[in-house]
């Protein structure tokens, strides 16, 4: 079974913490509850129902345990009933049909942008009427949904790759989920059949999708190699609250995970390559890492003594770090330089001058290492919305509706601003809930992991509890390296501002 680290510490309930994120919130702005002309609006839609009735397809849903907004469904087939090949119908839910365009709750979306998700709550992109019920794709409900159609041959590659299969196609249709898995329990159904094809035999909707998701989801994997994308496979940091107060987690993603993932990957690519053939759309893009930053990351490896060889692209190396090795949490946070610079990328509608906007020279996303477009998750990011539309549209050979060309240039702007809000308060809050985990362990020598050295400072990661933070190197204690194992000395832990003071124990 693959390993899942998960390191928890849960301080005791504190009006004191509770006070600190709640002055955040209110320090950004950080909407509360819908207007109630959204909500009523929300309420109120009434979607005419597409006329493909596909709800004969036993449709599943994968995510994190007790998710209600579920943005994404599949079902995998082998080709001509287990030929050469698969068929992956990739369901994504129809937000759009319950938006009026500049209506209350598409003027309401636009100013947030995409959900924030924060220790005392998330602040959902959609009404909750939407996003966790009518909209989204819950188990034995009719719902409508985008379906993505993507044949691919027996080494997983579709047909924008070179390989000799039907093109993809992407259709409004009316599905049914037969089943909610969540991440866990899937990874432990996959375990305990593999080998023995239980999961396929026992003709179970549910323990068969994973048994192809599994295939499927490997094949992609090898597909990403060859292409050159990389995947920086970080583990997961998140604050959780349950009755004792809050813990922060980190913990390695499973490979069912990964494999999921490579779906949304795959539909997103397919996007990208219908809008550049149809001449609009946005793409999701980040260049190419410059020399400067291979160079200075060639260096980090070496200096860390897990050198990156000449000859292995930068992906390859990151795929092959060993996990259970204090060093690579080092080498993967030097990597992090490498990923920057992603952002949204209008074309085939006209600027502020009037004048169309070609499509990119270099439409690649540099970490996937192809053109890609964000459309798999409309009810929790908003360009996803206008993506859909386009792609459909494109696919039907129908015309691109004019709400979607005439406000899609605004769009790169609207995801910066949600996108840098998102970021400051997760990283404000995950610093208040460390501070609060420390607490109490002021003038405790703890052990951790340097990732990372400069002039005057290190940045750290703990082991327990699990906290990264910087450590001051100029109070006459040599400095250590990255990816040294050291013990540091808890100086101070702030609550409200989430400043926490450490040293190297002597």
């Amino acid at each position: 079974m693959p390993v899942r680290i998960a390191h928890l510490a849960a301080p005791k309930p504190s009006g004191e913490l509770e006070a600190a994120l709640l002055a955040l919130r209110e320090k950004n702005d950080v909407p509360e509850a819908f207007p109630d002309a959204v909500t009523r609006e929300a309420e109120a839609a009434a979607p005419a129902l597409p006329p493909l009735d596909l709800r004969q397809v036993p449709f599943v849903t994968l995510d994190p345990r007790g998710s209600q907004d579920l943005d994404q469904a599949f079902h995998i087939e082998r080709a001509d009933g287990g030929g050469f090949g698969f068929v992956l119908r990739y369901a994504i839910a129809d937000l759009p049909a319950f938006v009026l365009p500049l209506g209350a709750v598409d003027t309401e979306a636009r100013g947030r942008g995409q959900t924030i998700y924060l220790p005392d709550g998330r602040v959902p992109l959609h009404p909750p009427v939407l996003s966790e019920d009518r909209a989204s794709l819950l188990p034995e409900k009719d719902r409508g949904a985008f379906v993505w159609t993507i044949p691919v041959d027996g080494k997983g590659a579709a047909a924008f790759e070179g390989a000799e299969v039907s093109p993809a196609r992407v259709e409004r249709a009316m599905i049914r989920s037969r089943q909610r898995l969540d991440y866990e329990s899937a990874q432990h159904t996959i375990d305990s059949d593999s080998g023995s094809g239980s999961g396929r035999d026992r003709g179970e909707t549910g323990g068969e999708q994973l048994a192809l998701l599994r295939e499927f989801g490997l094949l992609r994997i090898e597909q990403e190699r060859l292409r050159g994308g990389a995947s920086l496979n970080m583990a997961d940091e998140e604050v959780v609250r349950d009755e004792h107060g809050y813990r922060l987690v980190r913990e390695a993603p499973l490979a069912v995970e990964d494999w999921n993932a490579q779906l949304s990957l795959l539909t997103g690519m397919v996007a990208a390559r219908m809008m550049l053939d149809g001449g609009i759309g946005i793409l999701r893009t980040m260049p190419l890492p410059d020399a400067a930053a291979l160079e200075e990351f060639r260096t980090a490896t070496a200096a860390l003594g897990m050198p990156w060889s000449a000859g292995v692209s930068y992906g390859e190396f990151l795929r092959n770090l060993p996990r259970d090795e204090p060093r690579s949490a080092a080498v993967l946070h030097a990597a992090a330089r490498l990923f920057r610079g992603a952002g949204y990328t209008v074309f085939g509608v006209p600027d502020a001058q009037g004048l169309p906007i070609a499509a990119p020279t270099s439409p690649d996303q540099a970490a996937i290492a192809a053109p890609y477009a964000h459309v798999t998750a409309p009810l929790r990011r908003l360009v996803d919305r206008w993506g859909l539309v386009i792609c459909e549209a494109l696919c039907s050979g129908s015309p691109v509706p004019e709400w979607a060309t005439s406000s899609l240039s605004e769009l790169p702007a609207i995801m910066r601003a949600s996108s840098s809000l998102a970021g400051r308060l997760n990283a404000a809050a995950i610093d208040r809930v460390e501070a609060a985990l420390l607490r109490d362990l002021v003038g405790t020598g703890l052990s951790a992991t340097v990732l990372e050295v400069t002039a005057s400072s290190a940045r750290v990661q703990l082991d327990e509890p699990p906290v990264t933070a910087e450590l001051d190197v100029t109070l006459g204690v040599a400095a250590p390296r990255a990816g040294d194992r050291v013990t540091v000395l808890v100086r101070t832990a702030d609550v409200p501002s989430g400043e926490i003071a450490l040293s190297l124990a002597s």
